[in-house]
């Protein structure tokens, strides 16, 4: 009849018992009957057929292949034949009704595979379509057939039929089906609390106080209704929402039927349909808010799991840069001093020749030296283990000891070197040397990178409460998408076979010891126009 369901996926499942089909059917009988006792009582179609529901909500979490759909479909289409029957209607009638029931149920198994294959409704997306797909759609064309039927039949209204049947049975297979598909071996798991317990038992218990007033009292309840329901929904999710939702259908929609609440001039029918419209426009999208606040709640835990995995990996990278650092630090320590000997003939006479290969060994050397000390402070700056000691640091005299730092390298022997300071008591709140080495280490890719302007500026201003700090080049600039992978270790913007030498972590390194001096950094660009490094920190 169907397609095969798929395999539960939310952990275990509640319903899932070899007498499954048999009780389902018992209780499917039960439910018509008594549904159609009570609403020929008023003169009405069932206003809540909860024996949709149940059957579409069993069906989906116990049947596993087409043999057991077939054996699902033909207990349960005995069943609402038999409940049918036990209420007294005609066996003709009888037959119609159970007919378009089997149709119903069917049509709704089916979109709930087409359209929720994991049955998961704890999403805002699954609830959706759960909502639409399983229980606003399967009833309309039951409703039609039968309303159509008995039009031709007796004196009854069509539109009155149609609105009564498929408000009546959209509400059993949102309502109830929910509940059904929610109700897993985790709900039960989270049911074991006694602090769950004792907060349901609240919820529910104010519930059935606001529907009883009202009931008893002929008064509209909605506005006091509607805030208990939202407070389920965030205190008991999916599930206990859908057990609110059957508590209040069952009462409003109940009470409506039996003349109880808020009585319209319109007749019982008036007064079932208004219980109806007002469950399924005010109350039934609250499972839809259940589903958000759930999938929220995992989608917060998953990132929080994601958060700890992500700190445990960063520690562990940074304690292997560490140890890859001091292991590199000691050999490099002899092959620098070895190849010192070497070049200055201590070791024994040297040609020309080997003395030019001594001092490469020792600069290759002594490049091997840099980064691991980088290694090392890039390892200290993620792991939080540099601490800086923040004074007031007067940012002229720094800027002007890193020029004279700065002078000293050959790539700056062609290089206008400017400091523009606003004013000569620039005072910051700083770790200066920290400082210092940020600003050099942004004035040296300033002369790398940029030298080609003939220029580079070192700019100082101060606003009220903040000081800051520019390195100017007028280079060739640097492009949107290499501005945002500027400050990532190890990435040299597709430099890593140019001449320029450098590691790609010392942006890095001077981001995290800004930050650590409560301080901001970044940059402005645009190619053919040169680049801005800046950093703000406060001012003493």
């Amino acid at each position: 009849m169907v397609a095969a369901a798929p395999t539960e996926t939310r952990g275990g499942d509640v319903f899932a018992h070899p007498l499954a089909p048999v009780l389902t059917g018992v209780v499917v009988a039960a439910l018509v009957a008594l549904a159609i006792t009570h609403a020929r009582s008023a003169g009405l179609i069932a206003g809540l057929w909860a024996a949709g529901g149940v059957a579409v909500a069993v069906w989906l979490r116990t049947s596993r292949g087409p043999r057991q759909d077939i054996a699902f479909a033909l207990v349960l289409t005995a069943s609402v034949l038999i409940g049918q029957l036990i209420a007294g209607n005609k066996p003709a009638l009888s037959i119609m009704f159970t007919l378009a029931n089997m149709i119903e149920i069917g049509a709704a198994v089916l979109l709930a595979r087409r359209f929720l294959p994991t049955l998961d409704i704890s999403t805002l997306s699954g609830a959706a379509r759960f909502l639409i797909a399983v229980s606003l759609a399967p009833p309309i064309p039951a409703a039609l057939g039968v309303s159509l039927a008995l039009a031709q039949l007796g004196p009854h209204d069509f539109w009155s039929s149609f609105r009564t049947w498929w408000f009546g049975h959209a509400l059993g297979l949102a309502v109830i089906g929910a509940l059904g598909v929610s109700f897993t071996a985790a709900t039960l798991a989270r049911l074991r609390r006694p602090t769950v317990v004792a907060e349901a038992a609240l919820l529910f218990g104010a519930l059935l106080a606001v529907q009883g007033f009202g009931l008893l009292s002929g008064m509209p309840v909605g506005v006091a209704t509607i805030p208990v329901l939202l407070a389920v929904a965030v205190r008991l999710g999916v599930a206990g929402t859908a057990f609110s939702l059957l508590i209040v259908t069952t009462l409003s929609v109940g009470g409506a039927i039996m003349g109880l609440g808020p009585i319209t001039d319109g007749g019982r029918a008036q007064d079932v349909m208004m219980a109806q419209i007002q469950v399924l426009v005010a109350y039934i999208p609250i499972l839809l808010v259940a589903a958000l606040l759930e999938e929220r709640d995992r989608l917060a835990d998953q990132a929080h799991v994601g958060q700890l995995r992500a700190e445990k990996a960063s520690e562990s990278k940074s304690r292997l840069l560490a140890n890859v650092a001091h292991e590199i630090k000691s050999p490099v320590a002899g092959v620098i001093g070895i190849g010192n000997l070497w070049s200055t003939g201590q070791l024994g006479p040297v040609t020309p020749q080997q003395t030019e290969m001594a001092e490469m060994l020792v600069k290759t050397a002594k490049q091997v030296e840099a980064l691991a000390h980088d290694l090392l402070d890039l390892s200290r700056a993620e792991s939080g283990a540099i601490r800086v000691d923040l004074r007031p640091t007067n940012i002229s005299g720094l800027l002007e000891d890193v020029r004279r730092s700065a002078r000293m390298r050959r790539e700056a022997a062609a290089v206008d070197l400017q400091i523009v300071c606003e004013a000569e008591d620039l005072i910051a709140v700083a770790d200066s040397q920290r400082l210092a080495q940020v600003v050099d280490n942004l004035l040296s890719n300033a002369l790398k990178y940029g030298a080609s302007g003939g220029r580079v500026l070192m700019r100082a201003s101060a606003d009220e409460d903040r000081v800051r700090i520019e390195v100017v080049d007028f280079g060739p600039g640097l492009s949107p998408e290499k501005q945002a992978q500027l400050f990532e270790p190890f990435n040299r913007l597709g430099l890593e076979r140019s001449s320029i030498e450098g590691h790609g972590v010392g942006l890095a390194i001077a981001k995290r010891l800004v930050e650590l001096q409560g301080g901001v950094i970044g940059v402005v660009s645009a190619p053919g126009q040169g680049a801005t490094f800046w950093l703000t920190l406060p001012k003493a």
